[in-house]
C-alpha cells in the first residue's frame, strides 16, 4: 500500500472550501438535497466506481484506493465496483449501463466527456441510482459533486509562470498547451490562467488537446518551436505534469540551453523530479485525500437515502443543474521550496522515491535530504 494511504493527516491549509452561488428554492436544489428516501439505512452497500483514465498516475495509485478506503470504513462490508473507462467516452457509457444492471446503490463517477455522459446520468438517475460526480462535473441529474477549485488551478500556474519570467514577461512568446476538450476543468484551467496572464504576456501559439497525453503535449510543443521560433519561446504553460513532460522533452530536443520555465499540475513523481532537477519549474499539488473522502461520504448517504448537506460545503451549478451540492478544495503551488511541507509532509511521496537513483545529487542541491 502507497505511503499516501499510511497517512491521514491532510494540512488543514490545504483543505480551505471554497462554494459556488447558485439559485436558491429552486426545484433542482431541493431535489439536489434531498435522500432517495428508499434506499438502504444500514448495513452493507454496493458502490460503483468509474475513472476516466489510466495516463494520468493519480487515478488507479491515489483516488481509487483512497476512495475505496474511505467507504470501507463508513460503511463495512460494502461491496466497490470499479471501472476505468481509459479514455473512451462509449467503454464509460457501457459500464454505467453495466452498474444500473447491477443495480448499485450509488455510483461515483468521473466523466471522461463531461456532456456526453449526460443521458447515462439520467438512465441511472431514473434507475434511482444517485450519482457523485467526481473531480469533473458531469452533466445531468447529478446528486453531489466533489472536486477541486479549478479556475483556481489556472490562476496559480498562470501566477507562478509570471514570477518565473520576473521582469522579461513581455520579451517573447508564451505558448500555451491546455487540457482535453471533453474534460470541463481543463477549460477552467485555460480560464483561470488567462485571467492572469492575458495584457501581461504575449501568447505565440495555444493548443487544446483531444486527450490528456505526453505525445499530444510534444507533439504541439514541436509545432510551437517551428511556428514561433526557438529563440523567441520564453515559458510554457502546460495544463499538467503528464504534458509537461511531453513539452519538455520537445524543448530539450530542440537544444534549449537554459529549458523556459514550464507549468504542471498533478505532483506527480516525474514531474515533482523534474522541478527538483530544475527541468520544470511547478506542478499544482491537489490533495487528493479530502477530495477521495467526500465522494465516498456523499455516495453513502445518498446510498442510505440521506441527505448530504453535513458533507457539502456550498453549491455548485451546471449546465443542466443548479444547486449540486458541493464540496471544493484549493490547489496549492507546488516548487523546490515547499516539497517537503506539502507532498512529503503529507505522504504523497517520500524523500526516498523523490531522490532515488539519478536524482539525488539534485536534491541535495536542493535541500532534499
Amino acid at each position: 500500500m502507497h505511503t499516501y494511504l499510511r497517512r491521514a493527516a491532510v494540512a488543514l491549509a490545504a483543505v480551505t472550501m471554497t462554494v459556488g452561488i447558485a439559485a436558491c428554492g429552486s426545484a433542482d436544489e431541493a431535489d439536489n438535497d434531498s435522500g432517495s428516501g428508499d434506499k438502504k439505512n444500514d448495513g452493507p452497500l454496493t458502490i460503483g466506481l468509474l475513472l476516466p483514465e489510466d495516463q494520468t498516475a493519480r487515478y488507479e495509485d491515489f483516488d481509487r484506493p483512497l476512495i475505496e478506503k474511505k467507504i470501507e470504513e463508513l460503511a463495512p462490508g460494502t461491496k466497490v465496483i470499479y471501472n476505468n473507462a481509459k479514455q473512451d467516452a462509449t467503454t464509460q457509457k457501457q459500464q454505467v449501463d453495466t452498474m444500473i444492471t447491477q443495480e448499485v446503490d450509488a455510483l461515483i463517477l468521473d466523466a471522461v466527456d463531461y456532456k456526453s455522459v449526460a443521458s447515462s446520468v439520467k438512465e441511472a438517475d431514473d434507475a434511482g441510482i444517485p450519482v457523485v460526480a467526481y473531480d469533473r462535473l458531469a452533466e445531468g441529474p447529478i446528486s453531489g459533486y466533489t472536486s477541486f477549485d479549478n479556475n483556481k488551478v489556472g490562476q496559480v500556474q498562470a501566477e507562478s509562470l509570471l514570477e518565473a519570467l520576473g521582469g522579461k514577461a513581455k520579451d517573447g512568446e508564451v505558448v500555451m498547451l491546455n487540457g482535453s476538450v471533453t474534460d470541463p476543468n481543463a477549460a477552467m484551467f485555460k480560464e483561470g490562467a488567462h485571467s492572469v496572464l492575458d495584457g501581461k504576456v504575449n501568447v505565440g501559439k495555444e493548443y487544446d488537446v483531444k486527450e490528456w497525453k505526453a505525445e499530444n503535449a510534444n507533439s504541439d510543443m514541436k509545432g510551437a518551436i517551428s511556428s514561433v521560433g526557438k529563440d523567441k519561446i520564453i515559458g510554457v504553460y502546460a495544463a499538467n505534469d503528464g504534458m509537461a513532460g511531453g513539452a519538455i522533452t520537445a524543448l530539450k530536443a530542440a537544444d534549449f540551453d537554459p529549458l523556459p520555465p514550464v507549468t504542471g499540475q498533478d505532483a506527480e513523481l516525474a514531474g515533482v523530479q523534474r522541478i527538483v532537477t530544475g527541468e520544470q519549474y511547478m506542478s499544482v499539488y491537489k490533495p487528493y485525500k479530502p477530495e477521495a473522502d467526500a465522494a465516498a461520504e456523499m455516495a453513502v448517504k445518498l446510498a442510505r437515502g440521506e441527505k448530504v448537506d453535513s458533507v457539502a460545503t456550498g453549491t455548485v451549478d451546471s449546465e443542466s443543474e443548479q444547486g449540486v451540492p458541493a464540496v471544493l478544495i484549493d490547489p496549492i503551488a507546488l516548487t523546490t521550496d515547499n516539497i517537503e511541507e506539502t507532498v512529503v509532509k503529507d505522504g504523497l511521496w517520500t524523500i526516498e522515491e523523490i531522490c532515488a537513483g539519478k536524482f539525488a545529487s539534485a536534491c541535495k542541491d536542493a535541500g532534499l535530504q
